[in-house]
């Protein structure tokens, strides 16, 4: 792949050498086709080309056209969140939730997000994993939509990593103007109070996530967010005391019977934390069901959306 170096050096220093080696053996298995990153029902992609059986089946059913029109049907999503613990002087912050954006699938997919980004006024933007859609990860087709994306966004978005992103991508999401969390932790202070996020690595595929690091010098007490691209981690997340956990990847199952009952689901978690609000022991959550598509451009009851949390005191 052509593009910056990769500064591998850096990058081993906030991840950690034993999970950067563990990653990128794992990116190198999936360059290879050695391994496909179906797990459970979906572990049949390892010998049968799924996506491409459903392609075929919904053009030749006449449905191909209305499930990639139900793919650039992006919703936006507003809804309040209560945290018992939020600093006062961000009761009413607006935090803009954009996830599994999979630029490399539709042309033209970029400009409809951009689009929507700028007629919501928001005050923190985060994007919890999955930038490209292409199963080994490669990016550099999506670089020139990420850094229009990162334009249309409020100052410093906050990103973290998904399973179809390769950790090559990281010195161009930073030069984007994104600020990359890979186990690792962020404050942002307003009036003497603070807010915080914490950002974990991919828990889905690569499984380099460690909950312990992100949260790591945060104090006792105070109000964390923490971006998991998987939902799964949510006991983890609560056993270590985070407010509110963000997460993607499920996109909510993607192709759904009506009413929204997915027909397969990718997610190691309960239905509960599969899509939309959840709470679990005090953690409060959301699972976005993606801005983006995965795989087949195509989504029936099941609509993208972005989502714009207004945190609130309860």
């Amino acid at each position: 792949m052509s593009g910056a170096p990769h500064d591998f050096g850096r990058i081993a220093s906030r991840l950690g050498p034993a999970l950067l080696r563990k990653r990128l053996h794992r990116q190198a298995n999936i360059a290879a086709r050695l391994i496909h990153q179906g797990e459970g029902a979906l572990a049949v992609e390892r010998v049968i080309p799924v996506d491409r059986i459903i392609e075929r089946t919904l053009k030749f059913s006449g449905l191909g056209l209305r499930g990639r029109a139900n793919c650039l049907d992006i919703r936006v999503v507003k809804r309040d969140q209560p945290l018992a613990n939020l600093p006062p002087v961000f009761d009413g912050f607006r935090l803009l939730h954009i996830s599994d954006l999979h630029l490399d699938l539709i042309p033209g997919f970029a400009d409809v997000v951009i689009g929507l980004i700028r007629g919501i006024p928001h005050d923190q933007a985060v994007i919890t994993g999955d930038f490209a859609d292409h199963p080994a990860g490669y990016f550099h087709d999506c670089l020139g939509d990420i850094f229009r994306i990162a334009e249309a966004l409020s100052p410093q978005p906050i990103a973290i990593l998904g399973n179809h992103d390769i950790i090559e991508i990281v010195p161009h999401l930073e030069a984007a103007g994104l600020r990359v969390l890979l186990n690792e932790n962020t404050r942002l202070e307003h009036a003497g109070q603070h807010l915080w996020f914490a950002g974990i690595d991919d828990p889905c595929f690569y499984r380099t996530h460690d909950l312990e690091a992100a949260h790591r010098g945060i104090p006792a007490g105070d109000c964390s967010i923490l971006l998991s691209h998987s939902p799964e981690t949510y006991d983890g997340a609560r056993h270590c005391g985070f407010s509110f956990m963000l997460s993607g990847h499920t996109h909510g199952g993607q192709i759904c019977l009506p009413g929204g009952t997915a027909l397969v689901r990718n997610g190691r978690c309960p239905a509960a934390q599969f899509a939309g609000a959840w709470s679990h022991h005090g953690l409060h959550g959301y699972t976005s069901r993606g801005t983006g598509s995965c795989g087949v451009a195509a989504r029936f009851n099941c609509p993208p959306e972005m989502t714009l949390h207004i945190l609130r005191r309860p």
